[in-house]
């Protein structure tokens, strides 16, 4: 189950193996191996990908389908959350939305400049 949930919420962030092993200093390879199940995280790792995602351990673990169950009290008026040199910043829904499509125009730009640079 925590395979699945890792690679699912990766995604859902839209982030490579590459850049999550990144943010989190770990290797990609590790992160290949949790999301194959060929390796199983230890506590603090567990802890870690749960303060990343904001989610909580036991939603990692597969002992509940809901994402926040456990986090003392957050209920589900979390909304949107970034997090800036590990500093949580909550976000109104304006502030999300311009930050989701600077990103994806960030993203569209990079992909092009990194192939004309190749060419």
């Amino acid at each position: 189950m925590f395979a699945r949930r890792l690679a699912e919420l990766r995604n859902r962030r839209h982030l490579t193996q590459y850049e999550l092993a990144d943010r989190l200093q770990f290797s990609r390879a590790q992160i290949g191996n949790y999301e194959q199940g060929t390796r199983e995280p230890d506590f603090q790792t567990l802890i870690t990908f749960a303060d990343f995602f904001d989610v909580s351990v036991d939603y990692l673990l597969g002992r509940t389908d809901d994402p926040i169950a456990s986090l003392g009290g957050m209920a589900s008026d979390v909304g949107d959350i970034v997090i800036f040199s590990g500093q949580k910043e909550q976000l109104t829904s304006k502030e999300a939305e311009f930050l989701q499509e600077s990103l994806a125009m960030f993203r569209r730009l990079e992909t092009k400049w990194g192939s004309e640079r190749r060419s």
